[in-house]
């Protein structure tokens, strides 16, 4: 039993669909543990003044993530790495070179570094600055913000060292280890809202987010110590690498902060709409992440070393190929679980968060703002593998100016939305109408997740433009188009035929049970899937038929997988 968990451990996946499934499989168990984490939050605490601090003391902490930490994280250092490693004559990656290790070991070094620094003027100017994060919070609970943000802070130092060696995990394709760092995250969050929340308060939960973050990073080490990756530490610097380091990642880097400055503008103005608004935007926010973390994030992770060789070997027809792919089967995916989401949302937010502190109206108006979040489930997928293939390509500026545009957009939306519906209330109306949230306080939180999903959706349709502009001479027409068109059939499909059953089995079971919801969104959701996936077959759907293929494989009991030199 041991030598089968050390081998899957150090399973090498070289095909896509496998690596893909794989991390999408740990992804759904991350994501559950994640829904669980929630549920917990909910049920202890319920949406109010207590967990609007939780969920705004994370803004600071993340931003200095995503702003410092991404500068060395895994697809800004993988390309380079591989590149210093180099290749033998067969393919396989030269593990006796000592020029990948210095490499690693001074990237780890001025990492570490840096971010202790940020860290120690982060934890001092806290107190200066945390009225800007929530605006709507009173001086008792900035005080609150302060305190937990400054434990928090240890969490993007945690956090960066797991993507700085994440790369070690990828470079070997060591997915199967690389996709348990999520779910050690959640097992330490989950520790925190249940053991030591009771004790510390919230407090207690900021020492959680440490704790997942920590074990986030351990549980990347046994690969890097494996091949000798462990860093010296030193405090000389060789500059010229960390140059070519940072002018690689930092279009990437400005980009990902500018989507967490979207994030902490909406959830600024959401501190301005009720108390228990922030706790409500990052419920909805969370369940809708769900299949993009699942789904799009699982197929750019898989494909991204093999994009990164592609291009490197100047074999574009099959990157982009590759990139088709990819998109393929997102779609496949997506498209499906969106009319799922919008047609059972109110089951699925009853059935995952509705216990303890969480009432009904609470289901009520997350629901909403998940249905009007589901929109933008697609789109959120496929940029994460377009922005890959973007920087696979190093055209790294490109996708920076389109975040850069959405973002203002999305901002722009938010304030210019709220500040209309005090106006014009007829817009309100209309809208808790449209979404049967009647007479429940703060439903203008809607229009945040509006702005958001718009934004979402043109930073796709430019990002699908730009990329067609630069590779248009090597994609085939149709390729993509004909998955897109029988996915939304077979999805109109499973929408239609699940509401239909929502209705059929609401006169059999007892919906003011949790069993009752539950039986009631999973078999007609069962029923609406097998509808679709007999509209797929019908429609003789590629997809379908290499998911067939893929399971059939018994992709988790396959030796391991060497990379073609074609591959590489």
């Amino acid at each position: 039993m041991v030598q089968r968990i050390i081998r899957l451990l150090n399973k090498e996946f070289g095909n896509t669909n496998q690596a893909a499934l794989l991390l999408g499989l740990f992804s759904l168990f991350s994501q559950i543990l994640g829904l669980f984490r929630d549920r917990a939050l909910a049920h202890y605490i319920g949406p109010g003044q207590t967990l609007d601090i939780y969920y705004a003391s994370f803004r600071i902490p993340d931003f200095i993530f995503v702003s410092i930490a991404s500068l060395f994280a895994v697809t800004a250092v993988l390309p380079l790495l591989s590149e210093k490693l180099g290749h033998s004559v067969d393919g396989e990656l030269n593990k006796s070179s000592h020029e990948s290790r210095s490499f690693f070991s001074n990237t780890f070094n001025f990492f570490f570094l840096v971010m202790l620094v940020i860290s120690i003027f982060s934890y001092l100017i806290l107190p200066k600055i945390a009225h800007i994060i929530a605006p709507g919070f009173d001086s008792d609970s900035i005080l609150k913000v302060v305190n937990v943000s400054r434990i928090m802070l240890l969490s993007p130092i945690f956090l960066g060292l797991s993507n700085l060696f994440g790369s070690i995990t990828q470079l070997y394709k060591k997915f199967f280890l690389f996709s348990l760092s999520p779910i050690f995250y959640n097992v330490g969050i989950i520790i925190g809202v249940i053991f030591l929340y009771p004790k510390f308060g919230i407090n207690g939960l900021a020492f959680g987010v440490v704790l997942g973050a920590c074990l986030h990073f351990l549980i990347q080490l046994p690969i890097a110590f494996t091949h000798k990756f462990l860093p010296k530490i030193s405090f000389y610097f060789n500059y010229v690498e960390i140059k070519k380091l940072l002018i690689m990642s930092l279009p990437r880097t400005l980009g990902l902060s500018m989507y967490n400055i979207t994030i902490l503008v909406l959830v600024a103005l959401a501190s301005l709409v009720a108390s228990g608004s922030i706790s409500i935007f990052n419920f909805a926010f969370n369940l809708q992440t769900v299949p993009t973390m699942i789904i799009g994030l699982s197929y750019a992770i898989a494909t991204f070393p093999s994009l990164t060789r592609l291009f490197t070997l100047n074999d574009i027809k099959k990157f982009v190929d590759q990139i088709g792919s990819a998109s393929r089967q997102i779609i496949f995916w997506s498209l499906p679980i969106v009319f799922l989401f919008i047609v059972l949302r109110a089951q699925i937010v009853r059935v995952i968060l509705g216990s303890g502190n969480f009432s009904w109206d609470h289901t009520r108006l997350v629901a909403a703002m998940l249905a009007v979040f589901s929109f933008s489930v697609l789109p959120q997928s496929l940029n994460t593998l377009l922005v890959r293939a973007f920087y696979a390509s190093g055209r790294t500026w490109r996708p920076l100016f389109i975040n850069l545009f959405s973002t203002v957009f999305t901002v722009c939306f938010a304030f210019l939305a709220l500040y209309l519906v005090k106006i014009f209330p007829q817009i309100s109306i209309f809208i808790n109408s449209s979404l049967r949230i009647e007479n429940i306080i703060g439903t203008n939180i809607l229009l945040l997740a509006l702005g958001y999903s718009i934004g979402i959706i043109i930073n796709f349709f430019l990002l699908w433009y730009f990329f067609q502009k630069d590779f248009k001479q090597h994609i085939v027409k149709g390729y993509i188009s004909s998955t897109f068109i029988k996915s939304l059939t077979a999805s109109f499909a499973i929408g239609a035929v699940t509401y239909f059953f929502l209705g059929v089995f609401d006169n059999i079971f007892n919906l003011d049970k949790f069993f009752g919801i539950l039986f009631q969104g999973l078999f007609s959701g069962l029923i609406g899937i097998i509808s679709g996936l007999i509209t797929l077959w019908l429609l003789k759907s590629e997809e379908l038929a290499q998911l067939i293929d893929t399971v059939k494989s018994k992709f988790w009991k396959a030796h391991v997988v060497a990379p073609s030199q074609e591959e590489l």
